[in-house]
């Protein structure tokens, strides 16, 4: 072997001997696990952040409410939806879990109010008809609190103002009998103005009180005056007055609700705070009502009262200052049954405040007032109000005769006013005085003096008759009949006369020319005329011949 070969044997010894190397712990595959790893941490915590919160919503009746269904909106938008619908423990009501979106977490304060819309059906119609075919869903109505909140009740019923609508609202009291519901309108001379709010029956009181919304600028109407009653839609009376006939607007004669006025007859003042309205049967009502301060008196009445109801007028000479109040009233009272007449006693009240336009009076003033007034020969007499019904009412007037023997009497503590008979009997009263005078006259006399006239009239009659026949034989005279054919044929004749003096007539231009023929004549004969008026002999003897005039001499 070469030296080169022993050279190289040693080098591919070399090249064939095994080396070792580390290897790395990490490898590259594991990044993809991690990256997701980053990622899907990234996205629970970017859920976790833009995650709304959770609210509960207590509702007495989960109709219509589906879980993974039904949405929560506002203005129209959906801003979070029901998660879960579940009983609550005590079983009274149902509760929502609902969740609302992250950037409508805001909405969530102390006022915020929900309630469900769906199809309802009421006095004022249809509503909710869209959540037909999409189903029902909650409203969300944001509040202006400041005081986040997380849990709610569902109004049972769409409120009828929002919070941050402009106007006024008042509190009624009525009877049972007049209640109203939620949603019945509020209207004024037949315009809606309002919405009733809220109703609640109140059992220690036995009456309903109701907060009424009245919108803006109609909340300006409601002043110290302004009284409410129901407008029942159509509204029929038969009083003393006659027949009423009373029809509210339309929405009014469907529904119901209630209407105000402001009454002229009271001073308007701006109402408190606190101020409750009474709510009337309807508008006689309420206009009776503004006179609550009123003074009691007692009609002992000796004749019939049939005609005479509660509530009839009781007039001073045509002017209404009361009210009757009772008819009969404590008929079976002791002091009643000691009288021999059995006189039936009627309450009645007079309200001065229908004189002195005041709300609030003296009425201690008044009473004296009125004592003196009955003192002095004020007098009670029923009359009849209306021929048709029947009705009567209390006219009140002095009777001076009666003045002197006027004794103060009271029945129940309520001084008596003095009654005297009644309409129909004053009636008869008069028929009988009338048939006395009749019977008085002499009638004799009248009917031959009627005679007479008769007479004349006869003799007159018949001489007109004559001149009639007179007159008409004269027309019927052939003569007379010509007369107007004369008068034509006389006036034609004028006519023609009248037309052949005009300028353009051959007449009216031959007198013009023997006109100026003439003129010409008499200026040729006026030199005769003087000759003749110097010498009136001319016409015979020549005239004396003249000297040729000289001229003058020269002057030296």
């Amino acid at each position: 072997m070469s030296e080169n070969g022993s050279a190289d044997q040693p080098q591919n010894t070399d090249l064939h001997k095994a080396t070792t190397l580390k290897a790395s712990r990490l490898s590259p595959i594991w990044i993809i696990p991690v990256v997701a790893a980053l990622i899907g941490a990234w996205l629970v915590v970017d859920s976790y952040l833009h995650t709304g919160p959770l609210v509960t919503l207590t509702i007495s009746n989960a109709e219509g409410i589906e879980a993974g269904k039904t949405r929560i909106k506002t203005r129209n938008v959906d801003i979070g939806s029901v998660e879960e619908v579940k009983l609550s423990d005590d079983l009274s009501h149902a509760l929502i879990m609902a969740r609302i979106n992250h950037d409508a977490e805001e909405v969530l304060v102390e006022d915020t109010r929900f309630w469900v819309v769906k199809p309802r059906i009421s006095r004022e119609g249809i509503s909710g008809f869209g959540t037909v075919l999409s189903g029902a869903y909650i409203q969300l109505h944001p509040g202006e609190s400041e005081q986040p909140q997380r849990e709610f009740e569902v109004l049972e019923q769409p409120p009828v103002a929002l919070d941050g609508e402009e106007g006024l609202r008042i509190r009624l009291v009525s009877q049972l009998g007049n209640s109203l519901r939620v949603g019945d309108p509020v209207t004024y001379q037949g315009y809606s103005v309002g919405r009733v709010e809220t109703t609640e029956f109140m059992e220690d009181t036995q009456k309903v009180h109701h907060q009424l919304f009245i919108q803006k600028p109609y909340d300006t109407l409601i002043n110290s005056s302004t009284r409410f009653w129901s407008a029942k839609g159509i509204n029929l009376e038969l009083g003393a007055s006659g027949f009423k006939l009373d029809v509210a607007s339309l929405e009014a004669l469907i529904s119901g609700g209630v209407t105000f006025g402001v009454m002229e007859e009271l001073p308007a003042t701006p109402i408190e705070p606190d101020k409750i309205f009474k709510l009337f049967a309807n508008e006689e009502s309420a206009r009776q009502g503004m006179f609550s301060d009123s003074i009691e008196f007692v009609l002992l009445v000796e004749d019939t009262v049939r005609g005479l109801t509660k509530g009839a007028p009781v007039e001073f000479r045509g002017i209404r200052v009361g009210t009757v109040k009772e008819v009969p009233w404590r008929f079976t009272s002791p002091e009643r049954r000691i009288r021999d007449n059995f006189a039936i006693p009627v309450l009645i009240s007079i309200e001065p405040q229908r004189l002195d336009g005041q709300e609030k009076i003296d009425l201690e003033a008044w009473h004296e007032r009125l004592q003196n007034i009955v003192s002095n020969g004020l007098h009670a007499t029923l009359k009849s109000a209306n021929l048709l019904t029947g009705a009567l009412f209390v006219d009140l007037n002095f009777k001076r005769d009666s003045a002197e023997d006027y004794v103060a009497e009271k029945f129940e503590d309520r001084l008596v006013i003095p009654t005297t008979p009644t309409g129909l009997a004053q009636i008869e009263l008069k028929v009988s005085s009338l048939l006395d005078k009749l019977n008085a006259m002499q009638v004799e006399p009248i009917l031959d003096g009627m005679d007479e006239n008769m007479q004349q009239s006869e003799s007159l009659l018949r001489e007109v008759r004559e001149l009639t026949a007179s007159i008409k034989d004269m027309l019927n005279n052939p003569e007379i009949q010509q007369v107007p054919a004369n008068i034509n044929q006389t006036l034609s004749e004028l006519r023609k006369a009248i037309e052949g003096l005009s300028p353009e007539s051959q007449t009216y231009q031959e007198l013009n020319k023997t006109l100026q023929s003439l003129d010409t004549l008499l200026r040729d004969l006026q030199p005769l005329a003087r000759t003749l008026g110097e010498q009136p002999n001319a016409l015979i003897f020549n005239p004396p011949a003249e000297d040729d005039p000289q001229p003058p001499a020269a002057r030296p």
